[in-house]
């Protein structure tokens, strides 16, 4: 056997082994990047059902706490307020408080901008009831004056909702149309 087939023979092997090397390669580097995939997309459908939820539980709570404001007020009108009716309206308070603080670490920016206006409306609607529970209103505040900043407060959670369906990928063309950002429906003097 001469030398240039020794070689031939050695290069046709390394060849042969060389490609299976190279192909076990490529296959080991798809089925990774079809693990990452998978794994991605499994995150990006769990990070959406985290989403939903808090979206959820925050629609709900700021609604139950803004019917929880203008049902202390009802009562202030028509009869003495009793502890009981504190009680309700300081829980509803609470559990708003615990779902937007579970809502800061997940929504996204836009969306928490807006649930932050609904918060402090919320939160300074409350103030104006506490302190006309107290008989200790600021000047110009009235039952009249609190029902009408509680009233304002439906349109922040409108605005907030619609965002919430927005990101979650279900709102209708018309729902964006009547978006307006925090900036434009916060008011500070209220």
């Amino acid at each position: 056997m001469d030398l240039g087939s020794v070689f031939i023979a050695v290069a046709g092997v390394a060849g042969t082994l060389g490609g299976s090397l190279l192909t076990q390669r490529a296959s080991e580097r798809a089925k990774r990047r079809e693990i990452e995939l998978v794994r991605e997309h499994e995150e990006g459908s769990e990070n959406l059902a985290l989403r939903r939820t808090s979206y959820v539980e925050l629609n709900r709570d700021a609604r139950q706490f803004t019917t929880a404001l203008s049902q202390f007020l009802h009562v202030m009108q028509e009869r003495r307020v009793e502890e009981a009716d504190r009680a309700e309206l300081d829980e509803a308070k609470r559990t708003h408080r615990d779902t937007y603080s579970q809502a800061q670490l997940i929504v996204p920016d836009d969306v928490l901008a807006c649930a932050s206006a609904v918060n402090k409306a919320l939160n300074r609607v409350y103030g104006q009831v506490k302190r006309l529970d107290r008989e200790e209103p600021k000047p110009g505040e009235t039952i009249a004056t609190a029902f009408g900043a509680q009233a304002e407060v439906w349109e922040l959670l409108k605005n907030l909702r619609t965002l919430m369906r927005r990101d979650l990928g279900v709102a209708s063309v018309s729902d964006d149309a009547s978006v307006r950002l925090p900036t434009q429906l916060a008011d500070p003097r209220i």
